[in-house]
């Protein structure tokens, strides 16, 4: 036995709450993609047509960023709206522009977001929102929920880090396969959701926050019996342009979410909570590893230990594996990204780490590019493939059972 007041036992005990916090992350994980999953229907026929649908796309002055998003939009949504902070010239939707005069609790987007909602008239049964980088894709009609999220898949515009760590984000996001199964849905991704009309009227968008999307759908949660539905469309969103843009766009994310965190209630902090760390901290998962082979003896418990760590250092390829395989990335690929797992990881994280040690106030845009670098860059389009694409359909590869047999870009 060792003694407690040992320095090797202090070790332990850190070692072992550290694999605590971890190992609860990441077997919540396991239960939300098999357990929760069960009975998710990728294949529902829609119940509401296009014409029951209102788009609303939010921006700053991005036009011609805008403009590729509208035009993704299909032809079937005979509404479409851009809410802008200033007035911008685009084709084929209509135009508002926040006054500078009008002021609420809410910020930012969030500003946007109710002055609309006071302001633009909506006959429509649904809302759709998008980003002003949202390229849309699969869009026939919506599932009868009282909120739909559009699963999502980052294209490549250029920096191969931040490609990477969309990848491993997407295959960690197989997640919200199990959430509806959830009273609270644990996040929701705003460049793609659809919510009642009437349900976002009576709720509305006036509350500080930096985090506006995930916010609506916990206090739609605490204030409805939520009929939550996920459509595996895949929608089209920029990847960060560069790991610095990355940065600040996981600490805004990370900031907000701590900051909303009381919104749930007490039972889902706890799960919240070692979810957060073990985002902001995996790279310090391989870490546990190593110590439990340098350490063997320390201990009482530490082969265990070793063991259970290994485990959860699997569970991270696993993440990346899923999300070559919602790239649809050729078989041949998968080691490559495995490969390079480490590097997602510590990536990934580190923006995360930031907004825990340093959180965010205020809303920062993350920078995108124009269409035609998306076009350049990625193999799979041509010039104009954008500004011809109909959103009812895939962007590229035509077939869902093709592979993509580039690393980098689609």
């Amino acid at each position: 036995m060792v003694d407690a007041a040992t320095p090797q036992a202090v070790v332990a005990v850190l070692l072992w709450v550290a694999l605590g916090v971890y190992g609860f992350s990441a077997l919540w994980w396991l239960v939300e993609t098999t357990v929760l999953a069960y009975g998710w229907r990728p294949s529902e026929e829609p119940k509401w047509g296009l014409d029951d649908v209102q788009v609303r796309i939010l921006t700053v002055d991005a036009a011609a960023v805008v403009q590729q998003t509208v035009d993704s939009v299909p032809d079937g949504v005979a509404d479409v709206r851009v809410i802008a902070e200033r007035d911008i010239d685009v084709d084929g939707a209509t135009v508002h522009a926040v006054p500078d005069e009008f002021t609420c609790t809410a910020t930012n987007k969030g500003r946007a977001v109710e002055w609309a909602l006071r302001h633009v008239d909506c006959d429509a049964e649904y809302v759709l929102y998008l980003d002003e980088d949202t390229i849309v894709t699969g869009f026939t009609g919506l599932p009868d929920a009282d909120f739909i999220q559009f699963t999502e898949k980052p294209i490549y515009t250029g920096s191969r880090l931040t490609y990477l760590c969309e990848v491993f984000r997407v295959g960690y996001q197989f997640e919200q396969l199990g959430f509806h199964r959830l009273r609270y849905p644990l996040y929701a991704w705003g460049g793609g959701f659809a919510i009642r009309h009437g349900i976002e009227a009576e709720l509305g968008w006036d509350v500080a926050t930096i985090t506006e999307d995930t916010n609506l759908i916990w206090r739609a949660a605490s204030a409805y019996d939520l009929d939550y539905q996920l459509v595996d469309a895949r929608f089209r969103n920029q990847a960060p342009p560069s790991l610095w843009a990355m940065f600040r766009q996981r600490r805004r994310w990370m900031s907000g979410t701590v900051r909303d965190d009381n919104l749930l209630p007490l039972h889902y902090r706890p799960l919240y909570l070692t979810r957060i760390v073990a985002w902001a901290f995996s790279p310090f998962v391989p870490l546990l590893v190593v110590a439990s082979y340098l350490l063997p003896g320390t201990a009482p418990g530490m082969a265990l230990y070793g063991l259970l760590s290994t485990g959860l250092l699997a569970i991270l390829f696993l993440y990346t594996l899923l999300g070559v395989v919602a790239y649809s990335k050729h078989p041949l690929l998968w080691p490559v990204f495995l490969a390079l797992t480490p590097l997602a990881v510590v990536l990934h994280a580190a923006g995360a780490m930031w907004g825990i040690l340093r959180p965010v106030e205020t809303f920062e845009v993350t920078e995108k590019v124009a269409p035609e670098t998306i076009e350049r860059e990625n193999t799979g389009l041509a010039e104009g493939d954008l500004q011809a694409h109909d959103g009812t359909e895939r962007l590229v590869r035509e077939s869902e059972d093709a592979f993509d047999t580039s690393v980098f870009d689609d």
